[in-house]
């Protein structure tokens, strides 16, 4: 009988604790079914920080190593750097990221450190209750903004991925989602290329992935991922905003 879907070598046999309809699952499928397509499961070194991410030791084949709240990339920098043969991956909310990390991730980039960055925007800060994040919408309700998030008080939401596009290190920024099939097959042709970048020496590679959060946003796993799109997707574009690979070069 021939085997035409199973699970990844690369993810373990453990039950995730992600609420239902949450994406990290779907995320987490796609980075291991990267990692045995390439075959370096053996040689590969994850970084989880702080936030709904922080039990990924326990579902990843791989090695694991845990990081402070937001400091992923400078832990991400030392393993690359004291381990160059290896590949190193940090997996990321927006709060860890793009908040308490946000001089690690900027520096990483602009240092061209060559680490892969998978970097989850479900716009809210998901382990610790749903307040604001830094990728919150304007007028977004949260546990913090309960009358919507006023950007004359709070500010403007970042937009990662168009920000590091500016920065010389970075090989590959791309912003991608997993809310359908056709977005989940292009969000895993961007993982693969962020490990191959990182393989053939290329520098920094980040892929954003648009991500729902029905628990804090307070829906249904269908509703979030209508509301993602209507809300999320014109906010937050998707596309490459960089990519210094050769294939990009010849597609100019």
């Amino acid at each position: 009988m021939a085997i035409v879907f199973e699970k990844p070598h690369a993810l373990t046999d453990v039950p995730t604790h992600y609420c239902p309809g949450c994406t990290h699952g779907i995320i987490h499928r796609l980075v291991a079914e990267v990692m045995d397509e390439l075959g370096i499961e053996g040689q590969t070194i994850g970084v989880a920080p702080v936030g709904c991410s922080v039990l990924a030791y326990n579902y990843f084949g791989c090695d694991m190593v845990e990081a402070p709240h937001g400091r992923a990339p400078a832990v991400a920098t030392g393993l690359k750097r004291a381990l160059p043969d290896r590949v190193v991956f940090s997996y990321q909310g927006d709060g860890d990221l793009a908040a308490i990390g946000t001089a690690e991730t900027v520096h990483a980039a602009t240092r061209g450190e060559n680490i892969t960055v998978i970097f989850v925007n479900n716009a809210i800060y998901g382990m610790t209750g749903g307040q604001m994040a830094p990728t919150t919408l304007p007028g977004q309700v949260t546990q913090t903004t309960p009358y919507g998030r006023d950007v004359k008080v709070a500010g403007n939401p970042i937009r990662v991925c168009e920000m590091l596009s500016t920065l010389d290190g970075v090989a590959l920024a791309q912003r991608v989602s997993v809310d359908c099939v056709k977005n989940i097959q292009v969000a895993k042709k961007a993982i693969r290329k962020g490990f191959e970048n990182q393989i053939n020496k290329r520098g920094y590679s980040i892929i954003e992935v648009i991500s729902s959060c029905p628990t804090n946003w307070g829906l249904t796993p269908v509703e979030a991922l209508d509301w993602l799109r209507e809300n999320m997707l014109p906010y937050y574009p998707l596309g490459v905003y960089k990519d210094t690979s050769e294939e990009a070069k010849g597609n100019e």
